[in-house]
């Protein structure tokens, strides 16, 4: 007998009159919020505009939401179309089902296109997000708590989540809550990243190629205890794989870029130049400028009188100063 466990809820929509409020839906939801708010808060630091983040996502976000549909729906085909079941089903997203890789492949895509409209740095833009990509990751796990999917092995653990209305044909019982793992694994990620970009410096895409192999490494342990369907090559699901390859991908990036551009953009957005995101510096120049304008805007007569003065001044140190309105008249 069980002494403890994580309950799950007995449902997973929640109603608002007649809108339907559902648990997944809104944990994507604050995680994409929580990303831009820390990510905005790291590109204001690092001498970006604020504001500049969450006008990207708009491109990102929805890309991202594409991607992480159809890399799911690619790699578990069988269950929207194979036989008996509807291949309608294959865009109800609220009721769960996107994969991470395909998310951050074609949400890279959408940044690129937002990027490029501004003329930033699709590296630097990256570097800014990555733990809140992290964290948002960490929140939008707890979306399958509510769906009741996605857990591992059974466990009598305290920590053991207990399901009640498997989809999959198991036993209600209580199961290693990978989601939980995943989560707290993700926030632990986000934490290394602000720390290694503070610690090293990091730059040019390094700090999200840190954040993508780290996660990584979780990733292919978590995916060792997960009893869900998967496709499996040489003995590994077929997520393994994936952790694996972009794992060695991240690395070799982090490498090169380190030897070719080492240390941190100067600039990471066109005509902000300061690290509270305003054009502060830009802002001093006309100063500078209208008093030189001034200078040379001198009548003739008092330039003489100013040149005779420091020459009086540079001959004799005692000798006393003509009159203010001497040098007028």
């Amino acid at each position: 007998m069980e002494l403890a466990y994580i309950p799950s809820p007995s449902h997973g929509v929640y109603y608002l009159g007649p809108v339907p409020l559902r648990g997944y839906a809104f944990c994507i939801i604050i995680g994409v919020f929580v990303a831009v708010w820390l990510g905005n808060k790291r590109w204001v630091a690092r001498g970006g505009q604020a504001g500049t983040i969450a006008d990207i996502a708009v491109w990102a976000v929805p890309f991202g939401l594409v991607g992480g549909r159809l890399y799911h729906v690619i790699t578990d085909y069988e269950l929207y179309f194979s036989e008996g079941r509807d291949w309608v089903d294959a865009f109800k997203v609220w009721e769960g089902g996107l994969g991470i890789w395909g998310a951050i492949a074609l949400g890279a895509v959408g940044a690129w296109i937002g990027c490029r409209r501004r003329g930033i740095p699709l590296p630097a833009y990256a570097d800014a997000v990555a733990p809140g990509i992290a964290l948002a990751q960490a929140i939008g796990r707890w979306g399958n708590w509510f769906n009741q999917e996605l857990y591992g092995k059974p466990t009598d653990l305290p920590w053991a989540v207990e399901i009640t209305s498997s989809t999959d044909g198991r036993l209600p019982g209580t199961y290693h809550p990978t989601f939980l793992y995943e989560s707290l694994w993700c926030i632990g990620v986000a934490l290394l990243v602000i720390w290694a970009d503070r610690r090293f410096t990091l730059g040019h895409g390094r700090a999200f190629a840190l954040y993508v192999a780290s996660y990584c490494t979780g990733r292919f342990w978590i995916e060792y205890m997960r009893v869900d369907e998967a496709h499996h090559i040489l003995g590994l699901r077929l997520n393994n794989w994936t952790a694996l390859f972009v794992f060695v991908l991240a690395v070799i990036y982090m490498v090169l870029s380190a030897r070719k551009r080492p240390g941190r953009e100067e600039v990471v957005e066109p005509g902000v130049s300061d690290g509270d995101g305003d054009e502060g510096a830009g802002a001093a120049a006309p100063v500078e400028d209208s008093e030189t304008k001034s200078e040379s805007k001198a009548k003739p007569g008092e330039s003489e009188a100013k040149a005779e003065g420091d020459a009086g001044a540079s001959g004799g140190g005692g000798e006393k100063k003509e009159p203010e309105s001497a040098k007028k008249s």
